[in-house]
């Protein structure tokens, strides 16, 4: 009976003629690897579970994004951002532009804009987690793939992973032959974008791998103000390299280590007062991208250096110890208009005036994993470990006077230190061919410190004007420092089930949390500390590869809870930036990707997420906006009125994103003629946690365009592109303390690129 049951199932997928049509019409999001044979999907490798496995036998929700879209992508010189929707259920956004980006999956995610904030969406490059918020920028080139991992990761990976984990896999150096690539495309505003790799085998047991990127654009926005302290602003100069050396002396041993810096300086983020209609989201008559009137200085500038080795030795007995060791430092600065205008200031539509900085002057961190592990043979195999971390930096902030050319009236520095210990280990069981079963935990300590060593300002109370303010003084406002601690241990359980060798059903239930986090105290907010989070997750899902691999479906459902979600309440008519945590959060939706071949030289791709989010905390109110129209129920409490948040979507969470591409190729002249389209759409979202309409970010579809020749077996590809080709601009943040202030999205672009390969 169980296999009559079986066969039943395979059929229908196979040839149920709805699913059969989907299958041959449309793809997932990540483009496979050219397929050996024409017209069939290549099988696509992860290291998910820290093993390298085919990614349809792991037993959670994954897309890979490979190199066809991210060659697309990067020549245009688009930063992370880019990623955003092109993943299902993944967003990316960004007040800081290109220096600090923020990653959600399924919803979850954080808003804060701190230089210290902590995100539940980890980002490992080549194994390294990268914690700050601004590490999480470094750019991404010569890659082998990117991997979306859902839900919580809390057993295998090192730092904050309730939402999930994306993961960057540099291209290894390889021992057999020398080869490399270089590309240059130039568009629109002037754009030069270069990239450049090579790969150098010393012996037959060493080799090298040096990747460089140098991307620049021009400026393109115009300020209007009268000697104005920056004059064009939105280009920038952003480079990076990448040395990596393999070293294999035998079989029992390995080492890859890498060294790595990035290079950034260039427009800090745009703000633009006013140009939000009330009562709506859309444009104020009138409006110019191409121009702003700030009297503000803009800038932003980066730097960051790192380095790492992952070594491997094979101890006999079928066990291997792997160390990983990572060491990464970054530097910033970035200053910016915030109140995106040029006055005149204390009006009904500019209450005052904001001009700030955010920096930090030294920074490092450290982390160390130990792991043993059995090779994979037989009924059973497992892996067990330790892994350290250590962060230790100081963040800067500054305050101007726009009213007085700019001055500075205001300065905080503060210090913040984090150590945490995890134990881990995680056991993989064949019951039968057909079953298999996997387990994991982990347990954390997690000790943070936080403590205000500087501050001082001129215009704020408890200051009196014009006498510098001591840190006696804001001490008097509360508490200057802290040091929460945390102990967690996380679990998670999943299995794969195989009705044939094509089609797998999988089921997970994991946990997962996020340390303690802290917001200092300053003019405008007292300390606030957010205790922290914990996140339970169960899905379910199929993958299933098609009509002898020409098509293959990833289908899977989720719900999760979050209990102590940390949110961020920033701006109001206090201009507070105040860490909460609402008593419970939830969500819950699907993923799907599909990838067919139409035809043997027609490849479509489509991806599908919905994601429906909830915060669920009756009590929970936060401070709103004095301009915007607030939707929520309201509570006046002294002069300030809050909103109830309960029932909400979580911010910058949209319900529905949808992605779509096309690659048709024809053989001419000994070459090949090639056009490539990529299309992403995301639903509507809330800026903050409130809800309003002026902060309600309008639906976006942006769309992608390449045609090009290739020829030399592939080794040569001449190309045309266009980025958001059909031009749609739309507000994607905003400044809700002082007026109706946004943000908007990248502009359409079109350029042109030549890539060689040898």
């Amino acid at each position: 009976m169980r296999r009559t049951a079986r066969t039943a199932v395979c059929t229908a997928l196979r040839a149920h003629p709805l699913v059969a049509a989907l299958a041959l019409a449309f793809a997932p999001q990540a483009f496979a690897q050219q397929a050996p044979v024409a017209g069939q999907l290549q099988t696509v490798t992860v290291t998910a579970e820290r093993r390298v496995e085919n990614a349809q036998d792991v037993p959670s929700s994954i897309t890979v994004l490979s190199n066809d879209l991210l060659d697309a992508l990067n020549t245009s010189g688009q930063d992370v951002r880019m990623l955003a929707g092109r993943v299902p259920s993944l967003n990316i956004e960004s007040s800081f532009g290109r220096a600090f980006p923020r990653f959600y999956l399924r919803g979850y995610g954080n808003t804060d804009f701190r230089l210290n904030a902590s995100q539940p969406v980890s980002l490992v490059y080549d194994d390294i987690v990268q914690e700050n918020p601004i590490l999480k920028g470094f750019p991404a080139f010569d890659l082998d793939r990117i991997e979306v991992l859902r839900g919580p990761q809390g057993s295998l990976f090192g730092r904050n992973t309730p939402a999930g984990v994306v993961k960057f896999e540099s291209a290894r150096p390889s021992l057999k032959r020398t080869e490399g690539y270089g590309s240059i495309s130039v568009g629109s505003f002037s754009s030069v974008n270069a990239e450049a790799a090579i790969n150098l085998p010393l012996s037959t047991t060493s080799a090298v791998r040096i990747s460089a990127l140098n991307q620049t654009r021009d400026d393109w926005v115009s300020n209007t103000v009268a000697n104005p302290l920056t004059k064009e602003m939105e280009g920038y100069r952003d480079s990076a390299l990448r040395l990596q050396w393999l070293w294999e002396p035998g079989k029992d041993f390995s080492a890859l280590f890498n060294l790595h810096a990035r290079d950034y300086a260039g427009s800090a983020r745009l703000f633009r007062a006013n140009i939000i209609q009330p009562g709506s989201n859309d444009f104020v008559a009138g409006f110019d991208p191409r121009k702003i009137a700030v009297d503000g200085q803009n800038a932003s500038e980066v730097q960051s250096t790192g380095a790492n080795a992952r070594l491997k030795w094979n101890l006999g007995g079928g066990l291997s110890l792997n160390s990983i060791t990572g060491y990464e430092s970054v530097s910033t600065l970035s200053r910016g208009d915030i109140d995106g205008s040029a006055g005149p200031y204390f009006t009904a539509a500019l209450p005052f005036a904001s001009e700030t900085a955010d920096g930090m002057p030294d920074h490092r961190q450290f982390t160390q994993e130990l792991r043993l592990e059995s090779n994979p043979s037989g009924s059973m195999s497992w892996q067990a470990g330790l892994f350290y971390f250590n962060e230790d930096y100081r963040v800067e902030s500054f305050s101007y006077d726009s009213t007085a050319g700019s001055a500075q009236d205001g300065y905080q520095r503060v210090r913040q230190k984090n150590d945490a210990l995890a134990l881990f280990g995680a056991v993989n069981v064949s019951v039968s061919q057909a079953l298999k079963l996997r387990a994991g935990l982990r347990h954390t300590q997690d000790k943070k410190t936080f403590s205000v060593e500087d501050y001082w300002n001129t215009g704020f109370v408890p200051c009196v004007l014009s006498a510098k303010c001591d840190l006696a003084q804001l001490g008097a406002q509360g508490p200057l420092s802290a040091s929460p601690k945390d102990n967690k241990t996380n679990w998670d359980l999943s299995g794969t089930y195989a009705l044939d060798k094509n089609v797998n059903l999988y089921a997970r239930a994991a946990t997962g949390f996020r340390a303690s986090s802290v917001q200092g105290a300053s003019a405008f907010n007292n300390q606030s500390v957010a205790r922290a989070e914990s996140s339970r997750s169960i899905e379910a899902g199929v993958k299933a590869d098609l009509f002898n691999k020409r098509a293959r479906l990833n289908l899977g459902v989720f719900q999760y809870d979050v209990k102590d979600l940390q949110l961020t309440a920033v701006g109001g008519t206090n201009n507070a930036n105040v860490l909460l945590n609402a008593k419970k959060a939830s969500g819950q939706g699907l993923e799907m990707d599909l990838q067919a071949y139409v035809t043997d030289q027609l490849l479509a791709t489509l991806g599908v997420g919905y994601n429906d989010t909830k915060i669920k905390d009756p009590n929970l109110l936060v401070a709103v906006c004095a301009a915007c129209t607030v939707t929520d129920p309201k509570v006046l409490i002294g002069t300030t009125t809050y909103a109830s948040i309960n029932g909400n979507p979580l911010p910058q969470a949209p319900r529905t994103t949808v992605n779509f591409s096309l690659r048709y190729s024809q053989p001419v002249g000994g070459g090949e003629v090639y056009a490539y389209t990529d299309w992403v759409y995301r639903s509507k979202i809330n800026f903050f946690l409130y809800e309003s309409p002026e902060f309600t970010g309008k639906a976006l579809t942006e769309g992608g365009l390449r045609v090009g020749y290739m020829w030399g077996s592939g080794k040569y590809d001449l190309a045309l592109f266009g980025r958001n080709i059909t031009d749609q601009t739309r507000i994607v943040g905003g400044i809700d303390f002082n007026n109706l202030t946004g943000f908007i999205n990248e502009p359409r672009t079109w350029g042109a690129q030549f890539k060689a390969q040898f």
